[in-house]
């Protein structure tokens, strides 16, 4: 079961510790989304009980920060000097709460009728239907519909340039009367340069919606296809390409193009390509999330290609050759 606490912070979406300030500008913002005005008669029910829900919920949680307040008077740190319940700390601990209940009873009785209490009074005494939504619409506040989760291919071209993608996808309605229908929905999803395998965007509200539930969240999953030069590791690149034993000992160099285009020529004209030997690019990778112009690295590696079968001349010459190298 969830404290109340945690049920109001979840109702106004913020964390513990949140400031007043912070609490206010959440409020402001999601009452100016759920204010019943603003809502056609099919969904008025509902914005009537979320915005009470959250009035309430930010009602609670002002008064929870102003009770720390006052009571932090009395735990100051001066416990060496109250020796008992007539001490000193007492008597400011006492005085303090006098102060809290009179400025309560006074607020109580001449604090201005503000348009969120005036529709919450409203809401909790004199309308049936606005109580019985808020009541359905807190019971259910914890409950949610199971994710809509669908993939987003793309390709390594698209995570490494960014891109929009429009995803359409099929999510459950729940009707006046109930029911349930199907509806289409379509969505643009902009893709960032360096997304990863993975990645999750959601739409918060655009899943399936339940009676008795709060509508699920449509998640894109992102996913990258298979690409014929590169594989991508991190943030790097590997790119893999076989040298023939001739060329691996004589020289040799290859062309290729990069995910953004650029053509690129790497050469071994003055080196002797081992097996397992590595050429890494700098900054030709993939962009980094977070770090702007940052990229991974581009890693070549090279494969040597040994011939299946050789003649008993050219055994002989090889080993003509090669005698005197170590």
């Amino acid at each position: 079961m969830v404290n109340p606490p945690e049920l109001y912070h979840r109702i106004l979406d913020v964390p513990k510790g949140t400031s007043p300030q912070e609490l206010r500008a959440a409020y402001k913002g999601l009452a100016k989304k759920w204010h019943p005005d603003k809502h056609p008669p099919s969904s008025k029910l509902e914005a009537e009980a979320r915005f009470k829900a959250i009035t309430e919920a930010y009602e609670a949680l002002m008064d929870q920060q102003e009770n720390r307040a006052v009571f932090g008077v009395c735990n100051d740190g001066r416990a060496g000097e109250t020796t008992g319940s007539f001490g000193a700390g007492a008597g400011a601990c006492g005085a303090a709460r006098m102060a809290r209940t009179r400025s309560d009873d006074f607020c109580m009785r001449s604090a201005p009728a503000t348009p969120a209490r005036e529709f919450a009074k409203v809401y909790s005494t004199g309308n049936t239907g606005g109580r019985r939504a808020f009541a359905e619409f807190s019971s259910s506040i914890m409950r949610k519909a199971p994710p809509l989760e669908r993939p987003l291919e793309c390709t390594l071209e698209e995570l490494c340039r960014g891109c929009k993608k429009q995803v359409k996808f099929t999510r459950d309605v729940v009707t006046k009367n109930g029911s349930i229908v199907k509806k289409e929905v379509a969505q643009m999803i902009m893709v960032k340069p360096g997304w990863r395998k993975g990645h999750k965007v959601t739409f918060e509200g655009m899943g399936d919606e339940r009676p008795g539930c709060l509508p699920a969240d449509a998640i894109f999953i992102v996913s990258e296809k298979k690409h014929s030069t590169f594989k991508r590791v991190g943030d790097d690149l590997v790119l893999k390409a076989k040298v023939p034993l001739v060329s691996a000992l004589t020289g040799w160099s290859f062309s290729f193009r990069l995910l953004s285009g650029k053509k690129v020529t790497c050469s071994f004209e003055d080196e002797i390509i081992c097996p397992g030997h590595e050429k890494v690019i700098k900054g030709e990778g993939m962009p980094i999330i977070g770090r702007l112009g940052a990229r991974g690295d581009l890693r070549v590696k090279l494969e040597i290609v040994f011939p299946e079968k050789l003649t008993n001349e050219q055994l002989t010459g090889l080993a003509e050759i090669l005698k005197d190298c170590t």
